[in-house]
């Protein structure tokens, strides 16, 4: 297993998702933020906060090869998830750069 900083690393930016969201592609998203901030504002997606996603991975129903984008508030606690993920085996993961902040941004 490869340690974090040895793993390559997929973005995805704001704009490129705000994109796909107004296309309404499917889009596998995990919003890691804490419940409280997944109920005050989200973009849909399974929310799994990132202290709870160890122990609840097996609620993840996506397979190892489907693509998965990771949010967050600014764009660091999903990417600590995209390398926990990618550890566990799930090949297609990307992070969302600036997270919701920059999404919002762009609104």
């Amino acid at each position: 297993m490869l340690p974090f900083h040895k793993l390559k690393r997929v973005e995805i930016s704001a704009r490129q998702l705000k994109e796909r969201l107004e296309t309404n592609e499917p889009i596998n998203l995990l919003d890691v933020r804490e419940e409280i901030e997944y109920y005050t504002y989200n973009i849909g997606g399974l929310n799994i906060p990132l202290c709870k996603l160890q122990q609840d991975i097996n609620q993840l129903n996506y397979n190892k090869t489907d693509e998965i984008v990771v949010i967050c508030q600014a764009g660091l606690r999903s990417q600590t998830a995209q390398a926990f993920l990618m550890q566990k085996g799930y090949q297609n993961v990307k992070n969302l750069t600036g997270g919701l902040m920059a999404l919002r941004r762009l609104q």
